[in-house]
C-alpha cells in the first residue's frame, strides 16, 4: 500500500514563518515530520511557537538566504536539530517589479541569490547528506513563469525559469541514488506578494476569469502537493515540474 506517513522524517523548509511555504510545512508536520523552518522573519519565533504547543516537532533557524555563509550555518544548525535531514522544501522566494528597461541591478542580482542561487546551493548541501545515507526527497518551488516571461519581473522570471531547469539537471545525475528532486510550479496564490494583484479588480477579474478552477490558490492547496513529492508515493518520480495553479495553464 502506497504510504503517505511521514513519521520520524525529517524536514527543513525555508521560508517556512509565513506565507505558502508556512502551510507546507504545516503539512509536513501533519504528516508526522518533525520540521525546521529557516527564514529572516521577525514571525520565525512566534510560527514555532504556535506549532510546538500544538504538540509537532518545529524548530526555527534565523538567517539571511542571500549570503552563502549563512546559508550553510542555517543548514548544519537545522541537520543538527532535527538529527539528519530526508526531506528539503526550497520554499523562500521574494519579488521585485520595474520596467525591464529601468530594473536596477542591485534588485536583479537580490532576486537571483534568494531564489535560484539559495536553491542551488541548498540542494548541494542537501544531497551530499542523501548520498550518505541512501536517498532522500528535494522539493523545490517553481512558478507559471517559469513557462512564460510575465511582465516587469525579468529578474523573478529568470529565477524560477532556473528553479525548473536545475531542478532537471539534478534529478539526472542523483535519482540512480535515490534521491528524488522535482518542483511545484504555483499558479497566482492569495498571498502577501500578490497583495497588490488582489486588490486591482480589473487585472484581479482577467486572472480570475482565465483559471478554471475560478478562484486564487492558498497555502492550504499546498500540503497535499508537498506531502506527495515528499512521501514514498513519489518514488519513482524524478525531474517534474508540476502545476499547482488551479488549471490556469491548460486554458
Amino acid at each position: 500500500m502506497v504510504s503517505f506517513d511521514l513519521t520520524g522524517r525529517k524536514a527543513i523548509v525555508t521560508g517556512g514563518a509565513q506565507g505558502l511555504s508556512r502551510k507546507m510545512a504545516e503539512g509536513l508536520m501533519e504528516a508526522g515530520a518533525a520540521v525546521a523552518i529557516i527564514d529572516i522573519s521577525p514571525e520565525l519565533t512566534e510560527t514555532v511557537a504556535v506549532y510546538d504547543k500544538a504538540g509537532y516537532s518545529c524548530y526555527g533557524i534565523l538567517a539571511d538566504l542571500s549570503v552563502q555563509t549563512q546559508r550553510e550555518r542555517a543548514f548544519e544548525e537545522a541537520v543538527q536539530a532535527l538529527g539528519g535531514i530526508d526531506i528539503l522544501v526550497n520554499g523562500a522566494g521574494i519579488q521585485r517589479r520595474h520596467k525591464s528597461e529601468e530594473f536596477p541591478l542591485e534588485d536583479w542580482n537580490l532576486v537571483l541569490e534568494i531564489n535560484l542561487t539559495a536553491v542551488f546551493s541548498l540542494c548541494q548541501l542537501a544531497a551530499r547528506e542523501f548520498l550518505k545515507q541512501g536517498g532522500g526527497k528535494i522539493i523545490n518551488i517553481a512558478s507559471m513563469i517559469s513557462f512564460f516571461g510575465g511582465y516587469t519581473i525579468p529578474a523573478y522570471a529568470a529565477s524560477k525559469g532556473g528553479v525548473a531547469q536545475i531542478t532537471k539537471a539534478f534529478a539526472n545525475e542523483w535519482a540512480c541514488h535515490n534521491i528524488n528532486v522535482n518542483a511545484l510550479a504555483l499558479g497566482y496564490m492569495d498571498t502577501d506578494m500578490n497583495r497588490a494583484l488582489l486588490a486591482d479588480e480589473v487585472r484581479n477579474l482577467e486572472i480570475t476569469s482565465r483559471i478554471p478552477a475560478h478562484r486564487w490558490g492558498t497555502g492550504e492547496d499546498m500540503k497535499g502537493p508537498v506531502l506527495f513529492l515528499a512521501s514514498e508515493a513519489s518514488s519513482y518520480l524524478n525531474g517534474a515540474v508540476i502545476p499547482v495553479d488551479g488549471g490556469y495553464l491548460s486554458r
